[in-house]
């Protein structure tokens, strides 16, 4: 069990925002730094801390997504080959995020379409970086009234007809070298991880997976590692204290 740690950023500024209250027309924000990108990756970086992701939160094509891409490519100068990036990303621009440092590229919209993985995509994707440099983003909601937890794509908004398990972890294990799993109805909440999303990963065993959300107190990365069997590494955002939480990290590094 690792902690990874993480960089989110929207309309070029980092911050931590609740997950599920992202739109076009924003979010909902928990904090927001008057540090850049490049100041926490240099902590990440002097912690000797790898595998965290840096994630765009704008939608790809915009003036804001530029803006915040900006400030992602100065994490991954800080921090070359320690951080992964997401966030808009396809074959085309890939390659623009690997040479600028980042250490593997993480997508979710992009391999799915009308609901459904598009595996024509997801090979195209994996071909183009390298298994390994590839990570895939499954990220889960509930939808109401049903059982499970739906995989969830632009910007966490847009559900699809895959439910997250670990026969669906099995499946694209194939084509990707990690998965991270943002909880998203309790992204950015810091009001208890989603233990359903934590017990179902800890089912899975292959490549490595990073669960986020909901992190608030010290006792939840016991949780984590016990209903996670041991294998899911987590990612603590708006609880730390580096983003105006009351978690230290030093402390969640001795924990994992």
């Amino acid at each position: 069990m690792q902690i990874r740690p993480c960089i989110d950023i929207h309309d070029g500024r980092v911050k931590q925002i609740v997950g599920g209250s992202l739109s076009d027309k924003g979010a909902v924000e928990n904090f927001i730094s008057e540090k850049d990108a490049a100041y926490y990756a240099g902590i990440y970086r002097d912690k000797e801390l790898p595998g965290g992701h840096v994630i765009i939160l704008n939608k790809y094509g915009t003036p804001e997504y530029e803006s915040s891409l900006e400030m992602a490519m100065k994490a991954f100068g800080a921090y070359p080959e320690g951080l992964q990036a997401g966030g808009g990303i396809t074959p085309e621009n890939a390659e623009l995020f690997l040479e600028a440092g980042a250490s593997a590229v993480i997508v979710t919209s992009y391999v799915f379409r009308d609901g459904r993985i598009d595996m024509k995509r997801l090979k195209e994707m994996s071909e183009t970086v390298g298994r390994e440099r590839l990570v895939l983003d499954l990220s889960c909601r509930r939808k109401a009234g049903e059982e499970g937890l739906y995989v969830v794509t632009d910007r966490w908004q847009k559900y699809t007809e895959e439910k997250l398990t670990a026969d669906l972890l099995k499946k694209l294990e194939e084509y990707a070298g990690e998965y991270l799993v943002h909880a998203a109805d309790v992204e950015g909440k810091a009001a208890g991880i989603d233990e359903e999303a934590v017990l179902l990963l800890g089912e899975y065993e292959g490549i490595p997976v990073t669960y986020a959300g909901g992190v608030h107190e010290y006792e939840d990365i016991g949780k984590i590692r016990e209903l996670g069997m041991g294998r899911v590494n987590v990612t603590v955002g708006s609880a730390l204290e580096l983003f105006g939480g009351r978690l230290k990290l030093d402390k969640l590094m001795e924990l994992c």
